[in-house]
This record gives structure tokens, C-alpha cells and sequence, in this order.
């Protein structure tokens, strides 16, 4: 992609996400996000269909950059701390837009899909493990991913109470209990 598309995109993207720190999503217009990214409003539209294109642009783009910095890398075992501490460490850096994204009343997607992404990577390393074989997959997958991602919304708007270590060991020893009492 060429450099100045690239900026204008990030512009575009930072500006909406300063805008929902101040007003419901529904609130905001391309006017007000052409204003704040110092764009016209027909570069946002060489980019995007419309508002509801661009959140879900960059919803996609944060859930990618999330996943591409999380996951299990090649011979790490499953399930392991190491991948959800890199998590937590992530998050704390971006709080920023996942603070703003998770608390805008207007933006119910990015929970869901967040819920969605969880869901399919468990369902995909039970399914690489065969850890849990006499559990039920989808009750076992839904219990573990609303749990997670329960703590990781709550930790967010909480303005995290605790620094990535300490919510990943917390998190590590309920996942631990679970798993105990599920065998």
C-alpha cells in the first residue's frame, strides 16, 4: 500500500477513535472525522463506504494486530501462560482504543467480535490438543471464552488495577482450578 494511503487511512482511523473518546459513535459524522483527521470528507470516501465501514475496519485491523501478537508461536505447548500474558502486555499498550472501543455505547461489535475471535482459536487448539475430550466443546469453548474475555473487559474499564503479570497469574490459577475440576 502507498505511503501517503497509508497515512491518510491512520489518520482517518486515530481521528474516529479521538472522536468516540468524546461522543456516542452514532453521534459522529464523516464531517466531524474529515475535520479532526484534516482530510476531505471524499478521502474517507475513497477508503470507506461510510462510518459503520470504517469502525468495522478498524475493529478488523485491531482484532488482526491483537491475534498476530498473541497467538502460540510453533512449539509452544497449549494451553500456556505465555500467549495470554503476551495478550495482557498487548492490551496494556493499546488501552487507548480498546478502552475507548469496549466503553463507547455505540460500539457493541468490538465485544462480540472479540468473543467470536476467542472462541474460534480455543475451538481450534482443543481441537490441535484433544485436551478435555470428555467435556462438551462448546460448552467447555463458551464457558472459557465469556470467562476471558469477562476479566479482559473488566480489567480495561477498570483503568487495570493490575499490571499484565499480575492479571495473567490471577487469570493463569482460576484457569488452572477449572481445568482441575473439569478432569
Amino acid at each position: 500500500m502507498d505511503r501517503r494511503i497509508r497515512k491518510s487511512k491512520k489518520a482517518i482511523e486515530e481521528a474516529l477513535i479521538s472522536l468516540m473518546v468524546e461522543n456516542d459513535f452514532e453521534d459522529i459524522t464523516i464531517n466531524s472525522i474529515a475535520e479532526r483527521a484534516d482530510v476531505n470528507r471524499g478521502t474517507i470516501y475513497l477508503h470507506y463506504k461510510d462510518k459503520y465501514d470504517l469502525l468495522e475496519q478498524c475493529i478488523e485491523r485491531e482484532i488482526q494486530e491483537l491475534l498476530i501478537s498473541c497467538m502460540p508461536e510453533g512449539t509452544e505447548s497449549y494451553p500456556s501462560k505465555t500467549p495470554l500474558l503476551r495478550t495482557f502486555k498487548y492490551l496494556e499498550e493499546h488501552s487507548f482504543i480498546y478502552h475507548t472501543l469496549l466503553t463507547n455505547k455505540g460500539v457493541p461489535t468490538f465485544r462480540n467480535k472479540l468473543l467470536t475471535v476467542m472462541k474460534e482459536g480455543l475451538r481450534e487448539q482443543l481441537q490441535l490438543n484433544g485436551i478435555n475430550q470428555n467435556m462438551n466443546k462448546e460448552i467447555l469453548i463458551e464457558f472459557w471464552s465469556s470467562a476471558i474475555i469477562g476479566v479482559i473487559e473488566w480489567w480495561i474499564t477498570q483503568s487495570m488495577p493490575y499490571t499484565a503479570e499480575e492479571i495473567t497469574e490471577h487469570l493463569w490459577t482460576l484457569l488452572e482450578r477449572i481445568q482441575i475440576i473439569l478432569k
